[in-house]
């Protein structure tokens, strides 16, 4: 399972002290990544004659500078069977695969369970073997920090998702009271709820870790629909006006769904929801359907998306409060067949103009009498009177109602 605790600025301190220590006890710059080879912290060069192209392979540049390494850089590494060893691995200089110069590996490991990786260069003359025991009794602290995060983000993810899926009254409020107890001093702050949907898989191997989702504080996946799934992200704000880090919180997510579990045929269409921002986790059940009524909104209508706001989404605001599988009008049935389906669109586009003749005919590149036409044919079909303000209320809830 993926370790999906935040790095707070205490967790982020001791890594860097330890990896420095490392770097200390060895003579050389030490990398820390976590097991899915996303990198956590790393030692200072000790001259710039360190950064030339030798010593910043672009296997190593590529993790310091994105915080990650490709999918192709982990299984070559994982190769030489770092995830199973238990002392140093010593891995050769490959330059062909961008590695410049030889590694030597330090499997961070807690009872067992390897949690993550120490990286070096190795030089020669290397590390003597008594330093590499120095080295990799750090390592084993590493070990335990990297499990008692990876247990306090299985936490949060625990608590969050009852949070937001639990019903309202004394059920709620408990979940609430758990959430903010685990999040302590962070839970007073403005907060709101991102909804990536539909995500891939509720296997958590499968969801991103906290730590490479900007701003995110805690997530967890979350029933979407009868069988799907969809990702719930806590991101806290600086302030309900300034929504930047979820939107980058958003963003992020939108290219990691895809990959978590790539169609067979296509690609996962997906969108993602904001809610509306509050202050302290009181709310935090509104504002998560907030967040899914967003991420419907943006998958029923693209120009809303791909990251919709609760705020802006006008009509669907009302439409995604009713039931995902409201009673269609026998009236509409007809023009939502497939065959009319240039009748459905032309009547919605003219509803969505104010029935403004002119405005439509442009926005459909269309003739004003090819207009007329089409909307005598909806009106045959439906039988509803386009004058009749009530009559164009049931059509535009319709067609706008059929796209959820």
């Amino acid at each position: 399972m993926r370790e999906n605790a935040r790095v707070t600025s205490e967790f982020k301190g001791d890594y860097q002290e330890l990896v420095d220590e490392i770097s200390e006890l060895l003579g050389a710059p030490a990398t820390l990544e976590n097991r899915d080879f996303e990198l956590i912290a790393f030692g200072a060069y000790d001259s710039e004659d360190e950064l030339d192209a030798s010593a910043l392979d672009p296997v190593r540049a590529r993790s310091i500078l994105t915080r990650r390494s490709t999918s192709a850089v982990r299984t070559w590494f994982e190769g030489f069977g770092i995830t199973r060893a238990t002392g140093p691995v010593r891995i050769p200089r490959t330059p062909e695969a961008g590695v410049y110069r030889g590694r030597i590996c330090l499997p961070v490991r807690h009872r067992g369970v390897v949690r993550g990786y120490v990286w070096l260069l190795d030089d020669d003359p290397g590390p003597t073997d008594q330093q590499l025991t120095a080295a990799m009794e750090v390592a084993a602290r590493i070990g335990a920090l990297l499990a008692d995060e990876a247990q306090h983000g299985a936490d949060l993810s625990r608590e969050l998702r009852a949070a937001v899926t639990a019903e309202r009254g004394w059920q709620g409020d408990m979940a609430i009271a758990e959430l903010r107890t685990a999040l302590g001093p962070r839970a007073d702050g403005v907060h709101t709820v991102v909804c990536v949907a539909p995500w891939p898989s509720a296997d958590p191997d499968d969801a991103p870790s906290v730590r490479t989702v900007p701003h995110a504080t805690a997530l967890c996946t979350v029933p979407w629909g009868a069988s799907g799934q969809s990702l719930a992200v806590l991101v806290r704000l600086r302030s309900p006006e300034v929504r930047t880090a979820a939107q980058a919180a958003a963003s992020r997510l939108l290219k990691e769904a895809p990959a978590a579990r790539p169609p067979k045929k296509g690609r996962v269409q997906v969108a993602a929801g904001l809610g509306e921002p509050r202050t302290g986790l009181a709310e935090l059940g509104t504002v998560w359907q907030e967040a899914s009524a967003a991420a419907r909104a943006a998958l029923a209508e693209p120009r809303l998306g791909p990251v919709a706001e609760w705020s802006l989404i006008g009509p669907y605001r009302l439409l995604t409060s009713l039931s995902p599988q409201p009673v269609q009008d026998p009236v509409i049935a007809p023009l939502l067949s497939p065959a009319q389906q240039e009748l459905a669109r032309t009547a919605e586009v003219y509803l969505d103009c104010a029935g403004q003749a002119g405005r439509t005919a442009a926005e459909l590149g269309i003739h004003r009498q090819t207009l007329y036409y089409r909307l005598s044919r909806v009106e045959q079909l439906t039988g509803l009177d386009l004058d009749d303000g009530e009559d164009r209320l049931l059509l535009h809830m319709a067609l706008k109602g059929a796209r959820l």
